[in-house]
């Protein structure tokens, strides 16, 4: 099949597969014309780098995939390059999520103490039988 056809069939551009092409990612053979021509061995490479990319890893990495594939294996993921590299990206996650959690409870304490100060504002300003406080921004202060 000639680029235009993989591209679509990829549901990519015809402009990323020359740069996958360039990074040596995919090669393109030659028809006698000088189109590039591609097979559904490329097709299931571009699956799998989208796939990768759609995961959160960034072309380098899907490199080992590429190459596992092109090594006649059936899965981008069965040689050990490949698992060292979703090993890593395991390890990014985790220390993400780790990340995120702390920002979380900080968030939280920063919530639990706006209440806290808001509560004892409305409870010093309550005058028994006037009005409610109101907030600045044009609503009661509960």
């Amino acid at each position: 099949m000639r680029i235009g056809e993989l591209a679509a069939r990829a549901g990519t551009t015809t402009r990323t597969l020359r740069y996958y092409e360039s990074r040596g990612l995919l090669t393109a053979r030659r028809s006698g014309n000088g189109y590039r021509t591609y097979d559904e061995n490329d097709l299931k490479l571009l699956r799998q780098i989208r796939t990768l990319q759609d995961f959160g890893f960034d072309l380098e990495e899907t490199r080992p995939f590429v190459e596992c594939l092109r090594a006649g294996h059936p899965e981008g993921d069965s040689c050990p390059a490949s698992l060292r590299v979703y090993r890593r990206k395991l390890d990014e996650l985790d220390a993400l999520i780790g990340e995120l959690r702390a920002v979380r409870a900080k968030v939280g304490e920063q919530l639990a103490r706006a209440e806290s100060a808001r509560d004892g504002l409305a409870a010093g300003a309550a005058v028994p039988g006037g009005p409610e406080p109101v907030c600045e921004l044009g609503g009661e202060l509960r």
